[in-house]
């Protein structure tokens, strides 16, 4: 399925349970509401072929925005925090993704499907708990920059990339982690 940005993963689960008439859909990974793409779902059998996929490797294309924080990590959340980029090279982001890429560790976002305690940690963060995650294992196999632009006159850095990497991987937060290695420093 082309998944439209603004549905969820289990959108598009209900609209295929609709129209082939059958409870049994399931889906190979799930695509944040603003996401755009494939969407690989199962139907009755089909869907124990799921299990197969679920760990392949993914390849995404996105833009990363530098300069700005948001709640979700990603542009549909409230920007918590402005930082001008305008000293920011294309050295320094070059050298931070190269510092994502290979085996990492990476914290994902809070306001992620992941559950905490049986609670969806989006769920504990809409209702004002705050949660922290542990760092999970990802491969980042390649993470290309196909180019960079500043926007508002130099202040913020928009990246377009395309990442290949491991099954639980969150693109926004290595969104989130390009920012921070510059922002704080590291590059």
């Amino acid at each position: 399925m082309d998944k439209p940005q603004g549905w969820t993963s289990h959108d598009v689960v209900g609209r295929m349970r609709r129209l082939a008439g059958t409870r049994k859909v399931g889906h190979a990974g799930t695509l944040d509401p603003m996401a755009t793409g494939v969407l690989v779902v199962g139907i009755n059998r089909a869907t124990r072929l799921l299990t197969y996929i679920v760990g392949t490797s993914k390849t995404y294309t996105a833009t990363i925005r530098l300069g700005q924080s948001t709640v979700t990590d990603d542009a549909e959340g409230e920007v918590t925090n402005e930082t001008i980029a305008a000293a920011v090279t294309e050295d320094a982001i070059r050298s931070a993704v190269a510092d994502l890429t290979g085996n990492i560790e990476q914290v994902p976002s809070s306001v992620s499907a992941i559950k905490v305690n049986g609670q969806r940690s989006y769920a504990r963060v809409r209702a004002g708990a705050e949660v922290k995650l542990a760092a999970r294992p990802v491969t980042i196999h390649r993470f290309a920059i196909h180019d960079i632009r500043r926007e508002r006159g130099g202040k913020l850095l928009d990246v377009d990339v395309t990442v290949e990497c491991s099954s639980g991987t969150y693109i926004r937060a290595l969104a989130r982690d390009l920012g921070n290695a510059w922002a704080l420093g590291d590059t």
